[in-house]
């Protein structure tokens, strides 16, 4: 007895599995779809089976037209065979089926198909572009909130990539999914027909749908393999063109662009040749088509005329159905086909999404209004993997002074800032900001207060004006704003020299102007929006040693009005920091004013006897 219920609890688990994976198989991506569009689903489920409807009984109307046509005096029920009740209910109304009214009502029946079919059509555009607009702006979303530690071991190309090229894809899968799900509803509706019309005729359709079907579900697989190819393909070209754009002078003056170029050819014919073999199964699918039906329909005539003995108008009913149904029986195996020629699009974009989401940033709920005391770190350590970077890190940032890092390279210098400017978690020990955790905080909020100056100042490819208000609008107080930001940034005076002053576009990466205006222009940015914390990473490095002196105469002149993080290498530029930390291999060796640690540390005198200071 026992072991009787074991089998059946067994059997019954195997069971619901495998009703899981047919489940998973069959309509994973509707409810996927279903996920982001719900009720609109239903909609347009619901539009295109009333297009079915209409158009099946409009079809049907032709045997009473063609039975009036041919002389009887009224329309017969017994040709139509289920579907008598028909015309049993235009009788009923009180409707006499002459010819006349049989011309209207066909012609009635197909008016509103065409309503119908033109509602169709328009609402599930309309529902695709709200899907790929839902697709963009959460992964727009998603990317915003995407933990910094996780993005810099990202690949750059599958972002840029699924987040352009991809789309298009996805879209096109989508069109693809709901012309399957149509043709499927379409070709149940034209065999309901046929069956109520006549049982043996649903019955070969049934079985010619199954054969069909069987000789293509190789030709599915491969096409979607193909597809995750074209994807995977698509990645390495992206990442392969950042790069190129990216290094585009190094490889010009290295005369190495060239057979970088072959690189990128490479992965050109590797995408080409995934779309040869998805063309070349779309090719089969669209020239058997047509053969498919003919051989059926022949095959169709013959049993309803010599094993049948089906009256004429049944049988040409059953034809119009037949052909009909058959029609969209290929139409769902060539829709599916291209379904799956984009399916790795659409299972790329959906691997990103869960990517981006498993990884989002954490953060706290207590919104940061200003800064009014002190940045404070306890025993702070941070690991990439399973290398440590930062080990038990113990400091004050007191505000309003300035405050430098110096090390080595490799010392965790950039790694450190990162952490206190939100970017990075800490591993073990705390951050705290007013005596509050990074970790309660709600960091972007927080961040709204970073001033944020690198090496390689960010220029976008606008108008000075929206470069330094980030597109603020052009108001009254802004305007004044601005030009307070470019005076505190000495800035100002080349702004207004310029052909167009504030409306002068700086080109790709502020290509128009010097790295010093790229660097003074960063510097009103930050200022224009009022910061509490001014962070300046290697921010004159890259710069010549007269552009350097005039930035950091700018830098000076901020001291005390702003908390500022200096990471710096030249040793110069910190002489006037309030406090310098000196870090090695992750650890705080010392801390003090320079000329404190000129006398203290002997690793910060040998660095400033390196640099001949």
């Amino acid at each position: 007895m026992f072991l009787g219920t074991r089998n059946i609890i067994i059997l019954t688990v195997a069971w619901m599995n495998k009703l899981k994976d047919i489940i998973k198989k069959y309509f994973g991506y509707l409810v996927y779809f279903y996920s982001y569009l719900r009720y609109r689903i239903i909609i347009t489920v619901a539009l295109s089976f009333t297009v079915g409807i209409l158009d099946g009984l409009g079809l049907t109307m032709f045997i009473p037209l063609l039975q009036l046509v041919s002389g009887e005096n009224s329309a017969s029920q017994t040709e139509l065979g289920g579907l008598s009740f028909i015309i049993e209910g235009f009788n009923l109304i009180g409707i006499p089926l002459t010819l006349i009214s049989v011309l209207f009502i066909i012609i009635g029946f197909f008016s509103a198909k065409g309503i119908a079919q033109f509602a169709n059509t328009y609402y599930s555009t309309l529902v695709r572009l709200y899907f790929i607009r839902k697709l963009r702006f959460s992964s727009i979303d998603r990317l915003g909130k995407y933990a910094y530690k996780q993005f810099v071991l990202a690949d750059a190309g599958r972002i840029q990539n699924t987040m352009s090229g991809e789309v298009g894809r996805v879209s096109q899968a989508y069109a693809a999914y709901f012309a399957t799900v149509n043709a499927w509803i379409m070709m149940i509706i034209y065999v309901a027909f046929a069956f109520i019309t006549n049982w043996q005729f649903a019955v070969l359709v049934a079985i010619g749908g199954f054969m069909s079907n069987f000789i293509y579900k190789q030709i599915y697989k491969r096409t979607k393999e193909q597809s995750l190819k074209i994807s995977s393909g698509g990645h390495v070209f992206q990442s392969l063109l950042i790069q190129m754009v990216g290094f585009y002078k190094y490889l010009k003056a290295t005369g190495f662009i060239m057979e970088y170029g072959a690189k990128m050819k490479k992965s050109v014919l590797y995408i080409e040749q995934a779309n040869k073999k998805i063309g070349f199964y779309n090719a089969i699918l669209s020239s058997t088509r047509e053969p498919l039906i003919i051989i059926v329909v022949a095959l169709v005539i013959l049993i309803q005329v010599n094993f049948l003995s089906a009256a004429i108008g049944g049988i040409i009913l059953s034809l119009m159905f037949f052909y009909r149904s058959l029609n969209y029986v290929v139409a769902v195996q060539n829709t599916w086909n291209n379904f799956l020629n984009n399916s790795g699009a659409l299972a790329n974009m959906n691997e990103f999404l869960k990517d981006l989401h498993q990884h989002q940033e954490p953060h706290g709920k207590i919104e940061f209004l200003n800064f009014n005391k002190s940045i404070d770190l306890k025993e702070v350590v941070f690991n990439y993997g399973e290398t440590q970077v930062l080990q038990n890190i113990s400091l004050s940032i007191i505000k309003n002074k300035t405050i430098a890092f110096v090390g080595e390279s490799g010392s965790g210098k950039t790694t450190l800032v990162n952490l206190l400017t939100g970017l990075f978690p800490v591993d073990r020990g705390d951050i705290t900001i007013d005596g509050v955790r990074y970790r309660d905080l709600d960091i972007p909020t927080f961040q709204n207060r970073i001033g944020y100056i690198t090496q390689d100042p960010v220029i976008f490819s606008d108008t000075v004006y929206n470069n330094v208000t980030k597109w603020a609008p052009k108001t009254k107080e802004n305007l004044e704003k601005f030009w307070f930001a470019l005076n505190q940034a000495a800035i100002a005076d080349f702004v207004r020299s310029l052909p167009d002053a504030e409306h002068s576009q700086l080109g790709n990466n502020g290509i128009q102007v010097s790295g010093g205006q790229k660097q003074r222009l960063s510097i009103a940015r930050e200022l224009f929006k009022e910061v509490d914390l001014l962070v300046m990473d290697e921010a004159t490095s890259a710069l010549d040693s007269e552009t350097e002196r005039m930035i950091q105469e700018n830098i000076e002149s901020l001291k005390g009005k702003y908390t500022i993080l200096i990471v710096a290498h030249r040793l110069s530029t910190i002489k006037d920091a309030d406090e310098i930390f000196v870090l090695q291999k992750g650890r705080l060796l010392a801390s003090g004013t320079y000329e404190t640690l000129v006398q203290s540390s002997p690793i910060f005198k040998r660095m400033t006897t390196l640099q001949e200071i």
